[in-house]
């Protein structure tokens, strides 16, 4: 188990620093065709654009193939990286599928941690669904007590973290040797900072590797107390479209999902997608 935390650990600092893994293990398409398909893909998106205002019909239509071509060098391919996931998520948002959108966007940021029109994107798509849900109290007072966990990106954790463990380091060789002597202070406050935000994306990368969220696709679905129809709804009301969950049980083609505010209730799997 620890070895599998390590290296969760190390593909998060391989993130961080800017590598981006792909599968191409069993790809179908060459590399000529996945640049053919993207060329055409972001061409379609240009168009779809320009005819937005004039011919909405027509840019959903083009959207649609830009969609399918982007969606191709995932599924033929076999590639999987922000960029391309950026780009499908941007795709159905214009095309108006919310769920579909916030759930590839989610798929990019674990490849693109930092990006800002990443984050940006994804939280106004956010803004527009329909289901307001708010977050448990206790999540609320944990990520004003940890701000610094919540707030800050992978990136720049991990270059805090660096700086200031080299920079332990570099002061502890120099008290040891007696060339120059630093303050025991100084060096408490390096590794303690060091400790935290390693601490910070340690934890981050046991839980990456153990959650499994994910997002509502059908424009509207009753969750209910069981797996099967029989069951009464759990809500009032149903979910909607782009509403995010983490799955509890996977059961007979159901999910089990846990909402932001702690609610739980059962789904059809083939209402919703898992962002891993």
């Amino acid at each position: 188990m620890k070895k599998n935390y390590l290296i969760q650990l190390l593909l998060l600092i391989l993130i961080c620093l800017g590598f981006t893994p792909s599968d191409s293990m069993g790809d179908t398409l060459t590399e000529a065709e996945k640049q053919e398909l993207f060329v055409r893909a972001k061409e379609f998106f240009r168009r779809g654009n320009e005819a937005a205002l004039r011919n909405p019909e027509g840019a959903t239509d083009l959207y649609r193939k830009a969609v399918m071509r982007f969606e191709r060098i995932v599924r033929e391919g076999r590639v999987q990286n922000g960029k391309l996931y950026y780009n499908i998520g941007n795709t159905y948002f214009r095309i108006g599928d919310l769920g579909l959108a916030i759930l590839n966007y989610r798929r990019a940021q674990r490849y693109l941690p930092n990006d800002s029109n990443l984050f940006q994107n994804l939280e106004y798509a956010r803004s527009r669904r329909y289901d307001k849900i708010e977050e448990k109290q206790r999540t609320k007072i944990l990520k004003t007590m940890l701000f610094w966990h919540y707030d800050l990106s992978p990136t720049v954790r991990f270059v805090i973290f660096a700086v200031c463990f080299a920079a332990f380091w570099l002061g502890a060789s120099i008290r040891l040797l007696s060339l120059r002597a630093m303050p025991r202070w100084v060096l408490l406050c390096l590794g303690t900072v060091a400790v935290i935000f390693f601490t910070s994306l340690t934890v981050e990368s046991i839980m990456e590797s153990h959650s499994r969220a994910g997002v509502i696709l059908a424009q509207e679905v009753i969750g209910r107390k069981g797996d099967g129809e029989t069951y009464q709804p759990s809500f009032k009301e149903p979910l909607h479209s782009g509403t995010e969950f983490k799955l509890v049980e996977d059961r007979n083609e159901w999910y089990q999902i846990e909402l932001s505010d702690g609610r739980r209730c059962w789904i059809p799997e083939k209402t919703a997608g898992l962002v891993r």
